[in-house]
């Protein structure tokens, strides 16, 4: 036994390897692949808004996908269960409109405040009280309205990469159909990415500057970028990333330890703020995907999330070359790569959805609304969503949930 370990984290450290096969690997494989694809494009674009320096984008780069992918390789080993990390990309979405009016300091000082009051919730126990409440079926609802927009864009990119995204589709089903032992989702995305390269002409558009070593950040505070970056960032890194990754494990039978997530949440967020980073949290969707029953089994599902944080760790190591490459793919084979690895997650919790005919209206509701992407007072569509579909189903439609059965039953 490792010293100062527990024997179950132990076990996990000495042996975790024997649990690996091609299932969870593939998974892994692809949670790692989303996690570093599209979001890298959404940091250039917000740290180009605040007029970063090359360094101070590097540290970002560096910051979130080292620190998420440290955190998507320890909690799952710990806990047994398929726990993703990354970082908030609805969060980096949101920073894109709000650099430009801050400091790079303050705005540092305003990630370290979000990583603090995610701590202070996760203490609180308020966020695991909060998903006792809500009905499985809305949060795969949900989940399914979040998936919605990438599953049509999906469609629209292979139209418009009619080869690269018509050989994939076919390479797809015909695979699924024979039931292969290799993932039918790895063989299309293998041969799209080869017939991509046979096809079109991949130059990266910029030589790279070269390694920044990571540097400790010095912040700081104002209540302005508090209320204007701290709290919405916050509120974003619980709903779309946090609620959805434990709403899919919950999903799949597996009882995360809810208060601990979102403290570690905080934790790691802090330590990404100090250098140069938004966050380091659950990746939300990347979760979905590794405790999927396609996985396989599920005692074993937990190393496709230590893949996935072993990819995302490996690309924040080498970010400041794989970035340059990432920009030069089209952004159609980004959205191919992207439908292709929700479409198991998207089918199934679209089943699970509307599996029960007493809850279709507070079902539909809640798919709309996480569909729609709003925002109010800076509190996004999936919380609205979950909201509104909750008391519809309690209400309206007579929803008994967990909590209320245990207080009768009390």
């Amino acid at each position: 036994m490792v010293k100062g370990l527990t024997p179950s984290l132990s076990r996990g450290l000495k042996f975790p390897f024997k649990d690996l096969h091609t299932k969870n690997l593939s998974a892994g494989l692809i949670a790692g692949i989303l996690s570093v694809t599209g979001p890298t494009a959404m940091i250039m674009e917000a740290s180009a808004n605040g007029h970063f320096t090359q360094a101070q984008t590097s540290l970002w780069m560096f910051s979130v996908y080292v620190f998420g992918g440290i955190f998507g390789i320890i909690l799952p080993l710990y806990y047994k269960i398929p726990i993703s990390g990354g970082h908030t990309i609805t969060g980096v979405a949101y920073l894109a409109t709000v650099t430009a009016q801050f400091s790079y300091h303050e705005l540092i000082g305003a990630y370290i405040f979000s990583g603090v009051l995610m701590l202070l919730i996760g203490f609180s126990g308020v966020f695991s009280k909060l998903m006792k409440i809500v009905p499985k079926e809305m949060i795969a609802a949900m989940l399914v309205g979040m998936i919605a927009k990438y599953m049509v864009n999906f469609i629209i990119s292979v139209h418009d990469l009619l080869l690269v995204g018509s050989v994939s589709l076919i390479a797809f089903f015909i695979f699924h159909k024979r039931n292969s032992r290799i993932p039918p989702v790895i063989i299309a995305i293998l041969l799209g990415f080869i017939i991509l390269l046979l096809t079109h002409s991949i130059t990266p558009s910029e030589i790279s500057k070269g390694f920044i070593f990571p540097q400790f950040q010095v912040p700081e505070f104002n209540p302005v970028s508090f209320i204007s970056v701290s709290v919405p960032l916050a509120l974003l890194i619980l709903s779309n990333d946090a609620a959805v990754g434990i709403g899919a494990l919950g999903q799949k039978d597996f009882r995360p330890p809810v208060n601990k997530i979102i403290s570690f949440c905080g934790i790691f967020s802090i330590l990404s703020g100090f250098f140069g980073g938004q966050s380091a949290n659950m990746a939300g969707m990347a979760t979905a995907i590794c405790s999927d029953e396609e996985t396989g089994q599920k005692d074993k599902r937990y190393m496709g999330a230590v893949v996935s944080g072993i990819i995302v760790l490996l690309f924040g190591i080498f970010s400041w070359k794989l970035t340059i490459f990432i920009q030069a793919l089209p952004s159609q084979f980004i959205s191919i790569l992207v439908g292709f690895s929700l479409l198991n997650v998207f089918a199934s919790n679209l089943h699970n959805s509307f599996s029960k005919p007493n809850l279709k209206i507070s079902t539909a509701l809640t798919f709309i609304i996480a569909a729609s992407n709003i925002t109010i007072f800076h509190i996004s569509a999936p919380v609205w969503s979950l909201l509104i579909g909750t008391l519809i189903a309690i209400y309206i439609e007579k929803y008994e949930s967990p909590a209320i059965l245990e207080k009768k039953a009390g």
